[in-house]
């Protein structure tokens, strides 16, 4: 079992940049594949960027390709989404999320999700 607490939301004006941190307890992070979701209102929820238990490869969605990043740290336990050039249709709730499976962008395919993380870029 993983548990996932995000932090890092807030308010910022487009252009602007955050980095959220995902915070997970268990001792088995390092073999969970983790990802970023997103999910404005009236909206799904949709894949942000996800990244392998070893930290050497990723997949960003094609919506914030060069814009944002995905990286771990399995000695601190924690995955961050360091996010620039962000643009009003970035706002929505951020959320952390924990699989087994290997490099998967379904968000059904994901057991373990954070309570989300509002960000909310303004015009």
């Amino acid at each position: 079992q993983v548990q996932l607490v995000e932090s890092g939301g807030g308010l910022v004006q487009a252009g602007g940049s955050l980095r959220l941190s995902c915070a997970a307890s268990g001792r088995t992070f390092s073999s969970y594949t983790m990802g970023w979701f997103r999910q404005a209102p009236g909206k799904e929820r949709e894949f942000v960027a996800t990244i392998t238990w070893s930290g050497g490869s990723t997949i960003i969605a094609d919506s914030v390709k060069g814009r944002f990043t995905i990286s771990r740290d399995d000695a601190k336990n924690t995955v961050y989404l360091q996010m620039s050039s962000l643009k009003p249709e970035d706002t929505a709730v951020y959320y952390c999320a924990a699989t087994l499976l290997y490099m998967t962008t379904n968000r059904h395919d994901y057991a373990h999700w954070g309570q989300g993380t509002q960000v909310t870029v303004s015009s």
